[in-house]
This record gives C-alpha cells, structure tokens and sequence, in this order.
C-alpha cells in the first residue's frame, strides 16, 4: 500500500520531465538557421577561448551580430545589449590581445588582484541596477531581473577577457548558468542548449588559463 502511493506520487514528476524533454526535442527541431549559425559560432568561439586563441574575436562577432536581431525579435532587449557590448569589445579585444607592451610582449594571463576584484564586483552590481532599471521603465520586458542579471554578469566576463584574466570565466560560469533556464522559457531552446555547452567550455577553459598561467610563472622563474 504504502510502495503504490509513493509510485503514484512520483508518477507526476516522471510524467513532467518526460514531457520536458520531448517539448525540449520538439523546440530544438524547430531551431532556425540564423540561430543555429549564432550558436555553432558562440560554441566554436569559446572553444577558441579556451587556448587563448585569436579566432575568439571574429568567429565570435559573427555569433554576436545574429543574436542582436534575435534577442530584440525575442524581448530579451538587455541581452540584445550585451552582443552589441560583445561585439564592440570583441574589436578592442583583438586590438588588444595583438599590441605588444612593455618588452615587445603581447598582453599575457595574469591573476585579478584583491582591488581588480572588488572594481569587478562594483562592475557588476552596477551594470546590473542600471540595466534592471533600465529594462523596467522604457521596455516591455517581462523577465527584467534574470535579463539584466545574465547581462551584467556576461559585461564583466567579457571586460575581464580582454585583459585576460582567469577571473573572466568566473563570469562567464555565472552567465551560462543563469542563460540555461532564461533562454528556455523564451523559446530559444536550442540557444539554451547553447549555454549548456558553453558552460561545460567555461569550466575547462577556467582550468586550462589556471595551467597556462602556471606553466608561463614556472617558465618565468626556470
């Protein structure tokens, strides 16, 4: 008796995520080609992110321009923002990653300091207000707190990406995880799993800057 009214409890959960799953197919099957070339290039930009590559900066602007028109088409107006933001950072990060400094060197991964993580944070809760308020009173967005939150979080991983600090992919954790669900519910489907793989991305690269960085201090120091 009391196995038969468990298995009927849970019967509803099974049922919600089976039928999840197939609107989930069913949505991604229905993916239009400017949003599958947007998130094809978003994935392959990050992969090129991950080594540091140059290639993050154009493969990435062909991803970002399309999800402009598809954010606007899609009331997510503060992510629509933050590809225009992606977009003009992407041409002062390939200015940036290609100048040589001091010692003719090219800028090289580095670790934020106590005072850089604190301006992040401002950074940060500042876009996120601003954004928020923003969003609230001159558009017709109905998830203004979410659109915001993932639009300040993505603005300083990508500050962050042009100075190339480890902190960045921090951000961009933040950003995938909080995208996922966001996307979902405003039927980009296969956009969200777009995050899904990105955040996967985010992580290894997070650990692959942590090991250049100390291959590049080890070979400071030999």
């Amino acid at each position: 008796m009391v196995h038969t009214l468990s298995l009927k409890k849970s019967l509803p959960i099974c049922v919600f995520f089976s039928q999840l799953f197939h609107q989930f197919i069913a949505e991604l099957q229905h993916t239009s080609v400017p949003e599958f070339i947007a998130v094809v290039c978003g994935i392959v930009s990050v992969y090129y992110s991950r080594s540091a590559n140059i290639l993050v900066y154009p493969v990435g602007i062909v991803s970002t321009s399309i999800f402009i028109y598809l954010y606007i088409a899609h009331g997510l107006y503060a992510d629509a923002s933050v590809n225009l933001y992606y977009t003009i950072m992407s041409i002062i990060g390939m200015i940036m990653w290609t100048r040589k400094g001091e010692n003719d060197t090219l800028l090289q991964i580095s670790l934020s300091t106590r005072k850089e993580h604190l301006v992040s944070v401002v950074f940060f809760l500042s876009c996120w207000i601003v954004l928020y308020l923003v969003l609230k009173a001159y558009t017709d967005s109905t998830v203004p707190y979410a659109d915001s939150f993932t639009s300040a979080a993505a603005f300083t991983g990508m500050w962050l990406m042009n100075k190339k600090k480890v902190a960045n992919w921090f951000w961009w954790v933040v950003t995938n995880i909080a995208s996922i669900p966001l996307n979902y519910y405003k039927g980009l489907a296969f956009t969200s799993f777009q995050y899904m793989v990105l955040l996967v991305l985010a992580i290894m690269g997070w650990r692959m800057w942590w090991k250049k960085l100390a291959a590049d201090t080890q070979a400071i120091k030999g």
